[in-house]
């Protein structure tokens, strides 16, 4: 049986987080659907916790307390991962990440290295803009196309390389792509001669996470990206079901 009122709270704060951290009030009712006289109550006992802040603009932003949390769900979700990321090293002998859209930012969790002599390091706890790697576009694909190009618009999406989409129209074609595939690509766009492939994880509901593998451009080149990507899902699938919610009492 759910809490309407906890249930509450984190649509709230999924708003703040889907609105790159910071949102009006109103902004917060068109995202939820809540009147306004609960969201206020809502806010009053998020911001006695620190879980969110006000601005001096008078918007609301998520809060230093969240930090606590979300440190600590990172490195759990981190651990839960390596058995399946190390699979992915198997899989493609290339080293395999996961990342998490953190506001504007995503930002890899965990990572298992290949055994190869020459092989790549995204340094966990890394943040980086979404729109010029393979973990990034699956991401930002599981969003409405408006919400994508509000959240570019607010990054900028900076030349990383000359490989970069830097054009939110370029952008929104490409995660047609990653949608119809079923993966995305990241072919030197945030590293020259680093080239990535990118599943989602989903819990069921949403994707919330992606997994990639990267190496050197001509050995992720020379692979059957479509095989890969294959057995990619079915690894990420295995992954998601560890992180579904529980659903009923127990």
């Amino acid at each position: 049986m759910s809490v309407q009122s906890i249930e509450r709270a984190l649509d709230v704060l999924e708003s703040l987080a889907e609105h790159g951290g910071a949102a009006g009030l109103s902004e917060i009712a068109a995202k939820t659907g809540l009147p306004y006289g609960t969201i206020h109550r809502l806010l009053r006992t998020l911001l006695a916790r620190g879980y969110v802040r006000q601005e001096s603009d008078r918007r609301y932003a998520l809060g230093a307390g969240l930090m606590r949390l979300g440190g600590v769900a990172e490195g759990m979700v981190g651990a839960w991962a390596r058995p399946y990321l190390a699979r992915m090293v198997e899989l493609s002998g290339e080293t395999a990440n996961l990342a998490v859209m953190e506001g504007d930012f995503v930002v890899y969790v965990a990572q298992v290295p290949s055994p190869r002599r020459l092989r790549m390091f995204a340094e966990v706890g890394r943040r980086v803009l979404p729109h010029s790697t393979a973990v990034g576009k699956v991401l930002l694909a599981d969003r409405a196309a408006d919400d994508a190009v509000t959240l570019l618009e607010r990054t900028g999406m900076p030349r990383r390389t000359p490989n970069t989409i830097t054009e939110a129209g370029a952008m929104l074609a490409e995660l047609d792509r990653v949608r119809a595939l079923g993966y995305a690509m990241d072919l030197g766009e945030e590293e020259l001669g680093v080239h990535c492939l990118a599943v989602p994880v989903s819990d069921g509901e949403r994707v919330v996470a992606a997994m990639s593998v990267s190496g050197p451009a001509e050995r992720i080149d020379a692979v059957d990206r479509e095989e890969l990507a294959e057995g990619m899902r079915g690894i990420a699938r295995a992954f998601g079901v560890e992180l579904a919610p529980v659903t009923g009492e127990r």
